[in-house]
């Protein structure tokens, strides 16, 4: 008997089937990718992706501070200098999640349910745990994606999208971007 509780809360623990995987970027902590295979319902168009540690409407909050915007347009088609030219942000929040299934649990239902027993996992068939990413596409004023390979502003428009997602994920007070010096 002690074997096979041991057993059942070996299998109970360990057997956890991923059905869902949010993406992990390997050597980097960001990704500059097509958006549509990033997260389906995106463009098609390159973009640089990012994980959002902040809670929701942050970098809302931080574009529309940063770029001084007042509630305007913020997020779509944001214009910034950059090298001397006029470029253009926009940016999308994405959700994806890990989901995995318990498939022990589930069973051990089944058969409780089968002997005329009531359930009591009912609620712990699946884990399920969102992560939130920041989409960034930037064009510039011919509506040619920056972040192409060929574009020729292509490294730095990586170095200040770099810049960027570091200064938001350590700015806490938005209002502070307002005394800073802009370069």
């Amino acid at each position: 008997m002690k074997k096979l509780t041991i057993l059942i809360l070996t299998l109970a623990t360990l057997s956890c089937i991923p059905v869902k995987i949010a993406p992990r970027f390997k050597n980097e902590d960001y990704k500059i990718m097509n958006a549509k295979k990033f997260q389906k319902q995106m463009p098609r168009e390159t973009a640089f992706i990012f994980k959002d540690s902040k809670d929701a409407g942050e970098f809302y909050n931080y574009i529309n501070k940063k770029y001084n915007l007042n509630h305007i347009d913020v997020g779509i088609n944001v214009p910034f200098q950059l090298n001397n030219q006029t470029l253009y942000l926009s940016y999308y929040e994405a959700e994806r999640i890990d989901k995995n299934v318990n498939l022990p649990l589930a069973l051990i239902d089944a058969k409780r349910e089968s002997n005329g027993n009531s359930r009591l996992f009912e609620d712990h068939y699946s884990n399920r745990t969102g992560y939130w990413y920041i989409i960034i596409t930037i064009y510039d004023e011919n509506i040619t994606n920056c972040l192409r390979d060929k574009h020729p502003l292509k490294e730095k428009t990586i170095q200040y999208l770099k810049d960027l997602k570091q200064e938001y994920l350590t700015t806490q007070n938005y209002e502070e971007l307002l005394f800073t010096k802009k370069s």
